[in-house]
C-alpha cells in the first residue's frame, strides 16, 4: 500500500484522475484507479486493483478490500466495510444514521455496515445501516435492504425479500442448486441458509 497526502498525487502503480482528491493520510493499493471528481477522505484503506467511477466519495476511515468496483455516484460513509470482490452498481446508496435530522448531530450513531466477499449491489438500490451483506449475495437493482442477507441470497424488492439464491459466478440457481455458468454445486443448511459443496 502507498500512503497518499495530496490533490491527484502520482504514485507509481495507481491511477488518480487530475480532477479526484485525495486527502492525507490513506492508502491505496497498487492497480487501483480513481477516476474524475471523486473524493477519498482521510484515513481510508483501498485495496489493490480496486476500480472507483466517477464522483465516488470514500471515507473518512473506511476499509475497501481488494478487487473492489464502486460504480458513478457512490457514497461510501465512515461505518461501511467492503471485503474483497464487492460490485457496487451505479448510485446505489449506504446510509449511517437510522433517524436523522438536519439540526440534530448524530455523528456518534453512525451504525456499521458490512458488505462480505464477492456481494453484488445493483443500481440504484439502498443499504440502511446496521446490516451485514453475506458473502456472494446479490441485491438487485432499485432494492431497498432493511436486514441482514445471507450467503448467496437474491434480494429483491422494497423492502427487499430472499427471491432466490445466486451462485458465486452471478448466475440464478434453480431448483438443482447447481450453477449453469460453471457447475459449482450448493447445498440448503440446517438454518435455512445456502452453502457452496464444489469449487
Amino acid at each position: 500500500m502507498v500512503n497518499l497526502g495530496s490533490r491527484a498525487p502520482e504514485i507509481a502503480g495507481v491511477t488518480i484522475h487530475e480532477s479526484a482528491y485525495v486527502d492525507m493520510p490513506c492508502a491505496i493499493g497498487k492497480g487501483t484507479r480513481i477516476w474524475h471528481f471523486s473524493h477519498i477522505l482521510p484515513n481510508t484503506e483501498i485495496g489493490e486493483d480496486c476500480v472507483l467511477g466517477q464522483n465516488v466519495v470514500v471515507g473518512p476511515d473506511v476499509m475497501i478490500g481488494n478487487h473492489v468496483k464502486i460504480q458513478n455516484n457512490v457514497s461510501v460513509y465512515k461505518g461501511v466495510m467492503l471485503q474483497d470482490d464487492v460490485f457496487c452498481g451505479p448510485s446505489c446508496v449506504f446510509t449511517n444514521v437510522n433517524n436523522p435530522r438536519s439540526d440534530i448531530e448524530r455523528k456518534d450513531e453512525f451504525r456499521k455496515t458490512l458488505v462480505k466477499r464477492g456481494a453484488t449491489i445493483g443500481a440504484n438500490a439502498t443499504i440502511v445501516c446496521g446490516h451485514t451483506l453475506g458473502a456472494y449475495c446479490f441485491i438487485a437493482a432499485g432494492a431497498v435492504v432493511t436486514c441482514n442477507v445471507p450467503d448467496f441470497a437474491l434480494m429483491a424488492g422494497v423492502p427487499a425479500e430472499r427471491i432466490g439464491w445466486m451462485s458465486r459466478a452471478g448466475m440464478k440457481l434453480d431448483d438443482d442448486l447447481v450453477c449453469p455458468l460453471d457447475e459449482s454445486r450448493y447445498r440448503i443448511t440446517r438454518d435455512g441458509g445456502l452453502e457452496m459443496v464444489s469449487d
